[in-house]
C-alpha cells in the first residue's frame, strides 16, 4: 500500500521505530470485507508521475470545485524531504484510458505533522487540479465527495485503489474499526502499493457513487504492511484546519 515512488522506506527515517503497532491496540475487532466489482468513479482517479501511477487521490467538494485528497506521503516524502512535482490526475483511469483527461497537480499541501516529522497520524494531504485549455473546473466534470472530520472509527465504507501492477481500481466494501488513538484500519484484500491514498467512503450514492470520506489509505506503516489490512489517518482537527485552509481559497 505504500508508494512506490519518491518513498524513502520507514526503516531509515528518525523515530519511525517508535510507532506504535495498532494491531496490538486495536479497539475492537476489523470485520472481514467482501471484494466489490471493478468500477471506475470519476471522483477517483489515479495519480501519475512521469507516465507510471503510483497513488490514489479523490475528488472533495470545496468552493474552488479543484481539490484532490490523498495521502501526505504521495505528495510530500516527510521528514528532510520535499514535496513532489510533475504530478497529474486522471480521474475515472482504467485500461490506460483517462476518460476525463489528465489534470495538473498544484499546490500541495500536507500538516506540519507530517512534513516534519513524517508523524503517521497525520499522514493526510490536499492539493488543486486544473486542466489545461479547460475553464471547467475538476469537481463541475467528475462530481466531489464531502470530507468528515472528527467523526469516529466505525463505519461501514467502500475503499478504492489502484494498485501499481493494475490498469484498474480494486474496490472493496469493509467495516473500518480503531487501531490506535489516531488510526483506523479495515480489512479488505489486494490492496498493494499504488492504493496509498485511496478514499474511505460512507454512504455512496448508489447512482452517482459519491458519498463521504472518512479517510485515506496510508498512516500506520504508508498504509499497512500487508495488503490484505488497509490503515488511515484519523480525520482530527489538523485535517479540519487544513481542508478548510484549502477551501478557502475560493
Amino acid at each position: 500500500m505504500r508508494r512506490a515512488l519518491l518513498l524513502v522506506l520507514c526503516v531509515v527515517l528518525s523515530g519511525c521505530s517508535a510507532a506504535p503497532d495498532p494491531a496490538a491496540t486495536a479497539g475492537g475487532a476489523t470485520v472481514a470485507a467482501t471484494p466489490g466489482a471493478p468500477r471506475t468513479n470519476p471522483a477517483i482517479g489515479a495519480l501519475f508521475l512521469d507516465g507510471t501511477h503510483f497513488c490514489t487521490a479523490s475528488v472533495v467538494h470545496s468552493a474552488p470545485g479543484d481539490l484532490l485528497l490523498t495521502a501526505a506521503h504521495c505528495l510530500h516524502d516527510g521528514e528532510g524531504g520535499e514535496y513532489a512535482t510533475g504530478i497529474t490526475f486522471a480521474p475515472g483511469y482504467h485500461d490506460g484510458v483517462a476518460p476525463y483527461g489528465y489534470w495538473d497537480v498544484s499546490d500541495p499541501q500536507v500538516p506540519d505533522g507530517w512534513a516534519e516529522s513524517s508523524d503517521p497520524d497525520l499522514d493526510v494531504g490536499f492539493a488543486t487540479a486544473r486542466q489545461a485549455g479547460t475553464a471547467k473546473t475538476l469537481e463541475s466534470v467528475t462530481g466531489a465527495n464531502t470530507l468528515l472530520t472528527g467523526g469516529g472509527f466505525a463505519h461501514t465504507i467502500t475503499l478504492t485503489g489502484y494498485p501499481d501492477e493494475q490498469e484498474a481500481p480494486v474496490v472493496c466494501h469493509g467495516s473500518s474499526a480503531q487501531a490506535d488513538t489516531y488510526q483506523m484500519r479495515v480489512a479488505c484484500p489486494g490492496f498493494t502499493t499504488g492504493t496509498s491514498g485511496g478514499p474511505w467512503v460512507v454512504g455512496a450514492d448508489p447512482q452517482t457513487e459519491l458519498g463521504t470520506v472518512v479517510g485515506v489509505i496510508g498512516g500506520y506503516l504508508y498504509g499497512g504492511d500487508d495488503p490484505d489490512t488497509s490503515y488511515s489517518s484519523y480525520f482530527d482537527t489538523d485535517v479540519a484546519t487544513l481542508y478548510r485552509k484549502m477551501d478557502a481559497r475560493g
